[in-house]
């Protein structure tokens, strides 16, 4: 397990790289002069000459490529363009605001799906697993942007039961990871209920029907933990495509979150803060994979990594 941790960690150093790379690369490919972007369409032309200079923008691109890279090794992500504070500064609490959301997420998908899909392989092909199975398909096949406008509507607005925007008290937190959650918690639903009915077949479940064990601790305990692995799999990508849904749900919401940095960035055209938000994104895709190596060995003692 350590030299799974240490060669993932290693691996992480030149993941990192790539994306840094990418990332000077989509700076230099965006069309228009970076200097006018910086200094404003109608700046005189002395004002984008020196702003020209000032960022280097008038060197060799390899000699810009290697400024970047030291101060990005430094941990020197530039200066937002609109609010002339440094990246770092603005991208890390919107980090811990997305990861909040996130998390909360994931643990709703993974509690509901763990649930739902269990007690519909327990009752396969009877009226409960059918009526578990139309729900999953209506909220895998739900948008996030559709659910979370609806919920707006009906439990903020029509019934006036939960606030709509912001993250400060515990009632804010509802309806975004509901949201957010519905989705992975129908996908997830699917998948816990596939293996699951796979699993029930097996002839260790029938030995431990056949020894007399409760059904809740021959369902929850001998077939869950046996069919947890391509589970676990679905949870790592969820929960990738959840950070990425949290673009949406945080501008419906208003959610102070990455995402929704991301967006007004993009809107202003704030270059800086926009390279920061994908390089922490891209990070955390990189360290949720690793997490899920982890888990994997934890879960199957059987899977060694060479």
């Amino acid at each position: 397990m350590t030299r799974l941790i240490i060669g993932r960690l290693l691996f992480m150093v030149p993941a990192a790289l790539g994306i840094i790379t990418f990332l000077f690369a989509l700076f230099h490919l965006i069309p228009g002069d970076p200097a006018i972007m910086l200094a404003g369409d109608n700046a005189p032309r002395s004002v984008v000459d020196a702003i020209r200079e000032a960022y280097g923008f008038d060197q060799p691109l390899h000699v810009q490529y290697g400024r970047y890279m030291a101060k990005v090794l430094q941990g020197d992500l530039g200066i937002s363009n609109y609010s002339r504070d440094p990246v770092v500064n603005s991208v890390i609490p919107r980090i811990i605001n997305t990861a909040q959301l996130a998390f909360l997420s994931m643990l709703f998908a993974m509690i509901v799906s763990l649930v739902l899909g269990c007690v519909s392989a327990m009752y396969w092909n009877r009226p409960l697993d059918k009526v578990v199975t139309v729900v999953a398909l209506l909220g895998i096949c739900t948008p996030v942007f559709v659910s979370g406008l609806l919920a707006i509507y009906f439990f903020s607005i029509y019934l006036g039961w939960l606030p709509i925007s912001g993250m400060s008290s515990w009632r804010h937190f509802i309806l975004p990871v509901i949201t957010l959650g519905a989705f992975q918690a129908a996908v997830l639903t699917r998948m816990v209920r596939s293996c699951m009915v796979d699993a029930l077949g097996k002839d260790y479940i029938v030995t431990a029907r056949a020894k007399g064990a409760p059904e809740f601790l021959v369902v929850f305990k001998h077939a869950l933990r046996n069919a947890l692995l391509p589970i676990v799999t679905l949870f790592g990508l969820g929960l990738g495509h959840t950070l990425g849904g949290s673009v949406v749900t945080e501008t419906i919401f208003n959610w102070p979150g990455l995402g929704r940095l991301m967006v007004n960035s993009i809107l202003t055209r704030d270059l800086p803060i926009t390279q920061g938000a994908i390089f922490f994104f891209a990070m955390i895709f990189i360290l949720v994979n690793m997490i899920v190596d982890l888990v994997y060995a934890w879960v199957d003692p059987r899977i060694r990594y060479d």
